[in-house]
């Protein structure tokens, strides 16, 4: 049932390391890179494992290195741990986790135990805090420097609460992300050793070398190419060996009654999906087909995926994704099933081979990632997708959130929100948002262009906010650092009013109010009573320019931000008028839409109902 590509290997293992070389090779952005080597042994009557691990640790850095820190995140799932406190006494504590760890028995909890560390053969001590592993060297790494480190652990797999974990609620036995000890990641601003409470995640690109020593009857799932399968000579146990290349993290998932589907996407991809046997069979076999529509589109917007396999994966509890492989769960209806896999694929993008600073950067993997699969689910069930609006549902979320009080700026560490709602805002919601106001800003094929240039610049190399910004500026010619400032550093909100439509000697004159404090470039249209329609371009004398002009579109002066009002003439009779709307497309973030438009048909509805009340009276 493992019957997956091997003859890729050679191929993708030449040219990943290749991209991985070169992005260590950049004078501006040097980056880490590790080498993993694991083998475990699985006993599936306990749920515990015992693991060897060597680890090359390449410092690319010009820094010295006397420590190194691991993350341990089985460690969260015992009771105590700052998982479990967070989520019994965070403000909106989050359904599905709340109080289960701090109910969790000494054989259902998760557990890392360190049984012996060494630095290039030398046996070093280490300690642990919670999910955190510091090492303090023998001998410093220096810059340039390659050392080995040596592990051997022992495991406990936890119940399965979040993410990771054993027996989740549709019965699939291992869900294994986030299982191993893995090092941390080391960069420009010094080392990343965040607590694991249950959000997200940043680590060094490398090879990973993974053997699973497991029972004869499970199908094993895993990140990367396999390589063999031996069973031992009892036939009791089957070792399944795999390699996955230039990626930042390693899964696997097992049960005894995986169903194993194979799709051929194009020449050099193929899409696994594994799922149980008993689950809603019909929904999963029709996934593939669905997968072989979605992944062509996705790759014409985003770039082409690099490895060449994909796979689906029952398990977890809910969605999450690692390289060429995700965790889902599988009892849901077939549109959900396909949403969830189309989202967790993008992860491959704007995650799994870019590579953002989750804890800091998250709406840059989550926020963009669903932009395209708000487009992408479009494409795959209406065809007329393009003239519907894919991210209402997300201006509502953002709408919503803004009125509560509870926004935080997208600096926020991703861990330190004090409104689950107000995080998954933040991530998914503005993150989206961001991609809509900047295909807003640009203009539509110079947005698609920018990010294909993104994705082919900085894969496999961890950008930040400012090099997706200078990509966006490179693109364009505009400049938008006042956007980034504005939408990622402050909540302040945007609102724009058209406030009269007045006679002059010259025509009409419309009259505009700047009355949030974001302010942006202003497409205007003007409907006439014959139907016609007059369509102006009013730019953001920030931006130094402006996006290009569609077709019999009229470019006016610009709007400078300290200006709280702006009116433009034209030469038409204020009676042949039917109406000045301010992007009427609602791409563009308006916090009230209501005041968008003039005459305001709700202003004047509420008029000619106090004129109805006074006469009644």
């Amino acid at each position: 049932m493992q019957n997956e590509n091997m003859l890729t290997r050679g191929i993708l293992g030449l040219s990943l390391v290749i991209l991985g070389f070169a992005a260590i090779a950049q004078p501006d952005r040097w980056q880490q890179r590790v080498e993993y080597k694991m083998e475990i042994d699985m006993d599936v009557v306990s749920n515990q494992f015992t693991g060897v691990q060597q680890l090359k640790y390449y410092n690319n850095s010009p820094d010295t290195l006397d420590k190194v820190f691991y993350h341990l995140y089985f460690n969260a799932f015992q009771p105590g741990s700052m998982m479990d406190v967070r989520s019994r006494t965070h403000t909106d504590t989050r359904r599905g986790v709340q109080d289960r760890i701090f109910k969790l028995k000494e054989d259902e909890i998760g557990y890392h135990k360190i049984k012996s560390f060494r630095q290039d053969g030398k046996r070093i001590d280490t300690s642990v805090d919670g999910t955190i592993m510091t090492a303090r060297l023998s001998s410093p790494i220096l810059p340039g420097q390659m050392v080995v480190f040596e592990m051997e652990f022992e495991s406990q797999v936890p119940i399965q609460i979040r993410r990771n974990g054993r027996d989740n609620k549709e019965g699939i036995r291992y869900s294994m992300g986030q299982w191993f000890p893995k090092i941390a990641e080391y960069d420009y601003s010094g080392w990343h050793s965040h607590d694991y409470i249950g959000r997200e995640f940043y680590s060094p690109w490398g090879d990973y070398d993974v053997t699973i020593d497991i029972d004869s009857d499970y199908v094993v799932a895993a990140s990367g190419v396999l390589q063999s399968s031996k069973n031992s000579k009892n036939g009791k146990k089957t070792t399944h060996r795999y390699l996955a290349e230039n990626v930042h993290d390693f899964a696997w998932g097992a049960d005894p009654d995986y169903k194993h589907d194979v799709v051929k996407i194009r020449e050099g991809l193929d899409f696994h999906v594994y799922y149980q046997g008993d689950t809603l069979v019909e929904q999963w076999e029709e996934l593939g087909d669905y997968m072989k529509k979605a992944i062509p589109f996705i790759e014409a917007k985003c770039g082409k995926y690099p490895f060449p396999v994909y796979k689906v994966v029952q398990g977890g509890d809910g969605g999450m994704e690692y390289p060429m492989f995700t965790l889902m769960t599988g009892h849901k209806p077939l549109k959900s099933v396909v949403g969830t896999a189309v989202h967790e694929f993008l992860h491959s993008y704007y995650q799994l081979v870019l590579g953002t600073n989750e804890s800091y950067l998250y709406w840059m993997d989550e926020g963009f990632d669903q932009y395209y699969d708000e487009m992408t689910m479009n494409y795959l069930f209406d065809e007329s997708f393009e003239s519907r609006k894919p991210m209402a549902g997300y201006y509502r979320y953002y709408k919503g959130i803004v009125e509560s009080g509870k926004e935080e700026p997208l600096t926020t560490h991703a861990d330190h929100f004090e409104n689950h709602r107000a995080y998954g805002m933040a991530a998914y919601g503005k993150g989206a948002l961001a991609l809509q106001s900047l295909e807003y800003i640009l203009g539509r094929e110079v947005f698609d262009r920018a990010m294909l240039r993104y994705y082919n610049t900085w894969k496999f190399k961890h950008p930040n906010a400012v090099d997706f910004e200078i990509i966006m500026e490179k693109e364009s010619g505009l400049v938008l650092n006042w956007f980034f400032d504005y939408w990622t550093k402050t909540t302040k909100t945007i609102d724009y009013a058209v406030q009269n439509v007045s006679i002059t000697n010259d025509g009409s004159q419309i009259e505009m109010e700047r009355i949030g404090l974001m302010p942006m470039p202003l497409d205007v249209v003007v409907t006439l009573v014959d139907g016609s329609k007059l369509n102006y371009h009013i730019p953001l004398g920030m931006t130094r320019g402006n996006r290009p002009l569609d077709e019999g579109e009229v470019l006016m002066s610009a709007w400078k931000w300290v200006n709280p009002y702006y009116s433009f003439v034209i030469d038409i009779d204020k009676d042949q008028i039917e109406s000045v709307a301010i992007d009427p497309s609602r791409r563009m973030v308006d916090i009230n839409y209501e005041n968008n438009i003039y005459p305001n048909r709700n202003s004047e509805l509420e008029i000619k109902g106090k004129s109805n009340k006074l006469e009644n009276n």
